[in-house]
């Protein structure tokens, strides 16, 4: 099992590497000149733009300010934002909870509803129920997160005002230090009455646009790993024992069918941060994914190229999670 994990982690090596020389270069083709964010646009000489030109390294080839930064992360150096003056690792640190906690309810909503949905158009396979499934499950797929995030906002909060259309908690009627960035944990430690169901209240849109697309692909790999493990034979065994089909469906075909499924909520992760960028962006959440569009229109390079390396570093090691533990319930796999 050493080995197995010893060859996962080497794996992941190159492609974090890679992954942020592509980030690297990529933030340099955006049109736009980091150093007049720092300085400003009027009133700077020539002289004065190449001395923070010097200063900030980007006098230098593409590649030696890769090998910089990347020495610079070895020794735990994420960089310093432009437009804050403060560390990267301290700004992404203070807005991260935010993103973890909207991506957890995101992954509860897809998961409470996803699972049982699947699971019965397995059984109901090939019914009307069935068809709708699926359809629905290829439309929240297929559909693009910020224009289903804006038709939430026009008809759920602004039409209909249901919900609120942007931030935490309302901050008129409740304030409070934060102790752990989750609101939820930390409107529950204020002691402040309803802030709790305020913060809920917030989450709401936000969890339900950015749970949409896993929701879709956990309901679909329920069914078809429902519909593999009802053809078993031990399935057909319990049946003829005469167990209750809720017995049969629930202990005998839904938990064997679930191995898959959790791997497929592990790797959604990615999806998840993904998706929190323009989740986070629409609905103003003060969150990573908020942070990284914000920092992309200040050309702000040390939070771009620290904020996409910390969470492709969640990303990977999730993953990496993901697949030792199916090593572990899948023997077979390590000797792949």
């Amino acid at each position: 099992m050493l080995r197995y994990l010893l060859k996962r982690v080497a794996l992941t090596i190159p492609t974090f590497v890679a992954l942020m020389f592509l980030t690297f270069v990529a933030i340099r083709l955006v049109p736009g000149d980091p150093v007049e964010v720092r300085v400003g646009e009027r009133g700077i000489s020539p002289e004065r733009l190449a001395y923070f030109r010097h200063e900030l390294g980007l006098d230098q080839p593409v590649w030696k300010q890769f090998l910089d930064y990347m020495w610079q992360l070895l020794h735990g150096d994420f960089g310093t934002s432009l437009a804050s003056n403060a560390k990267v690792a301290s700004e992404f640190a203070a807005l991260f909870p935010a993103t973890v906690e909207l991506a957890l309810c995101a992954m509860l909503f897809a998961t409470l509803i996803g699972i049982p949905a699947g699971a019965l158009a397995a059984v109901k396979r090939g019914s009307f129920y069935d068809q709708t499934l699926m359809a629905a499950s290829v439309t929240g797929f297929s559909m693009p997160i910020f224009w289903w995030g804006l038709l939430l906002i026009m008809f759920v909060a602004e039409r209909w005002g249901l919900t609120p259309v942007s931030g935490r908690i309302d901050l008129i009627k409740y304030y409070f230090e934060p102790v752990t960035g989750f609101m939820l944990i930390d409107a529950w430690l204020s002691g402040q009455k309803g802030a709790v169901l305020d913060a809920l209240h917030h989450l709401v849109l936000p969890a339900i646009v950015l749970g949409t697309v896993p929701l879709a692909v956990i309901a679909r790999m329920t069914r078809s790993s429902m519909l593999e493990v009802l053809s078993e034979d031990y399935v057909r065994t319990a049946r003829a024992k005469g167990l209750s089909p809720l017995s049969v469906i629930g202990l005998h075909a839904l938990r064997n069918a679930l191995i898959p499924v959790v791997t497929v909520i592990g790797l959604s992760v990615g999806s998840l941060m993904a998706g929190a960028v323009l989740t986070e962006t629409i609905f103003s959440w003060p969150g990573v994914g908020k942070w990284l569009i914000e920092s992309i229109g200040r050309r702000d390079y040390p939070a771009l190229q620290g904020g996409v390396m910390l969470v492709s570093a969640v990303v990977i090691t999730v993953n990496l999670a993901v697949d030792v533990l199916y090593g572990l319930i899948n023997p077979q796999i390590r000797h792949r």
